[in-house]
């Protein structure tokens, strides 16, 4: 396969170098977000004529936008099953540089390199991942004149391994966690070093990040299993054997602090983000600034993080991440030397742009402004929208996005969506299952959740699984709305798994007052179909007023009475009676709940005023997911509810219907995700007990060690090793 497969050119775009001074942090619209900055730059500086964006999906996105405001044509590289993504038709030009798989595309130094020479590009932008923190990329790039737009290589090389990085920021005079002096060969040692420091440790990658190759252990035999799982998954995605192990500190907060540096020998720091919510050590939530630190800490943390990245001679954009514990006390874990996931939340509160930053720095200019200059304009929160099933732990989805609507319109102002996909695309089981980064910015944190909350009830994505109703259950746990977070948070608050949003009584009459309002809808379209027969149009107002009288309606284990009276004044008056499930029979006053909508029968989203018994009002927002016979699947607070909802007859004749059973699978193992077979440890006949590993799977670059549901005997297996699986694939058999 050549390294260049094809070119493809558009028309240029030039927008003048002009200094930008303004009054608001950013433009909401749909899906074209302007970014701004509260500073000022110069004008008419030289920056680039043209970059490449080594990288895809949102965050080649993110680059393009900046680059095209300021005026500098952008080159994507692709790889073949990303032909017809968003970030290529983007681009000024667009170069395919290999395969699905990101060993032969993204990760290609020498294809990327390719594009670059002949497209014409002066500088790379390498976004996050892949190959934005390859020293020898950087290396590779300057011997050929093309700017590295980051780091130069040698700073990006000492801190890229944790073990260097420690020693540095020691010298520095920086805080560091207890833990080996050095690399750990293997598990023998690290258990030798978990002695000596006490349990619970943390075993990770020497060259890792983005919490692969880490695991966290509490005794010897978690440790043993741990350090292989991550040494394989660190040989994988870094190409490093290196493994460390440190004191794990519990119940600390993840707080980052974002750093600018130019090569004049200017610095700043640019507040705080807290990261505490995380999952499998991948960050969930962020927010900026911090609940929890106050302006001493953050002004130590920040000089910290300053005289850091000096030692090394750092200059572009990166983050110096620490660990804080309840007393406020803070350890240096590791400094990303790159453009990081959570970018945005920073950029909303300080007003700068962090990618324009870091192409004037590469270009040799001096940083705008000074530390004095940074503030912090109000709250911001980014919630990781991912193509994951959260009600199966989390497990990557794949698919296409059969129906795909931004939020940012719907929400109103303060929204943000960095994202990478159109309706149509693909979430592959190659690349990160990321959907979008959803940021919300507020004057306060009331206002920014208050935000978030909404954007998320009105985000449309159909065809893949995605994790929002876990990030909208978040937004109302109590000890998040007190900012009580660790990084223990979602194993606490959920320590059996999520299980969907628990509806309060007054939830559950809006979602019932939301649900007949759709099918009250739904059967005035019925009547206005045309073609239909004069005497049925006739009668269709007193046919609707019969089919919504006495409704009963159920979900979740619950049933109720439902009647609706007509319009009057835009509005609907929804009488609601819990019914006696034993006698069948409605039991106590009706609950009165008045609907105002302006929802027409075919719409996905259903925004109600709902004014209460007790006077009080309340604005919902509601999705229609699928309609089938009886039932509508309506997403409330991101939980998808079925809601029955049945006329007198139908309810009678219900009680005769035969319940479906489910299908007996208890002797078979199945692959809970799609993926890749990474090994296979037993074979037919072999005895297995519960919980042993059976075989391990690897889906978005993260290997899962999937183990045996119960003890038996291995009738058969039908998978092997480098097999791709999907989900619910059987690969064992037991014997009966």
């Amino acid at each position: 396969m050549q390294s260049l497969l094809s070119l493809r050119k558009c028309a240029s775009r030039t927008v003048p170098s002009t200094a930008f001074s303004v009054t608001s942090l950013y433009t909401a619209g749909s899906r074209g977000t302007v970014y701004t900055r509260s500073v000022t730059t110069p004008a008419g500086e030289k920056l680039f004529d043209k970059i490449l964006i080594a990288n895809r999906g949102e965050i080649a996105c993110r680059v393009m936008k900046t680059a095209r405001r300021l005026g500098i044509k952008t080159v994507a590289v692709y790889s073949e099953p990303d032909v017809r993504s968003k970030f290529v038709r983007m681009a000024d030009e667009a170069v395919c540089i290999g395969p699905a798989a990101s060993a032969e595309s993204y990760l290609n130094m020498d294809r990327v390199l390719d594009a670059a020479l002949k497209t014409g590009a002066q500088a790379v932008h390498p976004g996050y991942g892949f190959l934005s923190e390859n020293a020898v990329f950087c290396e590779t790039l300057e011997k050929n004149g093309i700017t590295f737009i980051g780091p130069k290589a040698e700073a990006m090389r000492r801190m890229g391994l944790k073990l260097e990085s420690k020693k540095i920021a020691k010298a520095a005079n920086v805080s560091i966690i207890p833990g080996a002096g050095g690399g750990v060969p293997d598990p023998d040692a690290a258990i030798a070093v978990a002695k000596e420091i006490g349990y619970p440790v943390m075993v990770k990658a020497s060259a890792g990040g983005g919490g692969k190759g880490m695991r966290v252990a509490y005794n010897d035999e978690q440790l043993r299993e741990g350090f292989g799982l991550s040494l394989a998954e660190a040989k994988v995605a870094f190409k490093s054997d290196v493994m460390l192990v440190e004191k794990f500190i519990e119940e600390p907060r993840h707080i980052e602090i974002q750093v600018l540096l130019d090569r004049f020998g200017n610095g700043v720091y640019l507040n705080e983000r807290e990261c505490s919510i995380q999952r499998r050590n991948q960050k969930v939530i962020e927010e900026a600034p911090s609940t929890f630190l106050d302006a001493a800490t953050r002004a130590a943390m920040g000089e910290q993080a300053v005289r850091l990245a000096k030692a090394v001679g750092y200059e572009s954009a990166g983050t110096v991440e620490m660990l804080v514990d309840k007393h406020r006390k803070f350890y240096f874990l590791e400094m990303n030397t790159r453009l990081q996931v959570e970018h945005p939340i920073t950029e909303m509160i300080t007003g700068v742009d962090l990618v324009e930053q870091m192409i004037r720095v590469a270009a040799g200019h001096k940083l705008p402004f000074q530390q004095k200059d940074i503030g912090i304009n109000g709250w911001a929160l980014e919630a990781r929208v991912y193509a994951e099933d959260p009600y199966r732990n989390f497990l990557p989805s794949i698919g296409r996005l059969t129906r795909y609507i931004e939020p940012s319109q719907a929400a109103g102002s303060g929204v943000r969506c960095d994202s990478g996909i159109l309706e149509g695309s693909e979430i592959s089981v190659y690349y990160d299952p990321l959907i979008c980064k959803l940021v919300t910015h507020g004057k306060d944190r009331t206002e920014a959740i208050a935000r978030m909350r909404k954007a998320l009830d009105s985000y449309v994505i159909r065809g893949v699984t995605h994790n929002i109703p876990f990030l909208r259950a978040i937004l109302d746990v109590p000890r998040f709305l007190e900012g009580n977070t660790t990084t223990k948070f979602i194993s606490e608050v959920y320590p059996n798994g999520f299980t969907g949003t628990e509806l309060t009584a007054p939830m559950k009459q809006r979602l019932l007052a939301g649900s007949v309002v759709i099918h009250a809808a739904a059967l005035a379209r019925n009547a206005s179909i045309s073609g239909a027969l004069g005497s049925f149009k006739a009668n269709a107002e007193k046919m609707i007023k019969e089919q919504i009288s006495k409704l009963q309606v159920g979900f979740a284990g619950s049933k109720f009475e439902v009647s609706v009276e007509g319009v009057e004044n835009g509005k609907l008056k929804v009488f609601i009676t819990p019914i006696d499930g034993a006698a069948g029979t409605a039991s106590g006053a009706p609950e009165v709940v008045t609907v105002e909508s302006d929802y027409q029968s075919g719409d996905i989203l259903t925004n109600c005023s709902i004014t209460m018994a007790d006077g009080s009002k309340h604005t919902s927002v509601f999705q229609l997911m699928k309609r089938e016979p009886n039932t509508y699947h309506i997403i409330y607070h991101g939980t998808t509810f079925p809601v029955e909802i049945l006329t007198p007859r139908s309810a009678a004749l219900k009680t005769h219907m035969p319940i479906r059973v489910k299908a007996d699978t208890h002797h078979l193992i199945t692959s809970p995700m799609p993926g890749a077979v990474v090994s296979v440890n037993v074979k037919p006949g072999d005895k297995v007990l519960l919980g042993q590993e059976v075989c391990v799977v690897e889906a978005m670059k993260m290997q899962n060690s999937l183990k045996s549901p119960r003890d038996g005997v291995i009738k058969a297996v039908k998978v092997k090793k480098g097999d791709t699986v999907s989900t619910d694939e059987t690969l064992m058999e037991f014997e009966h």
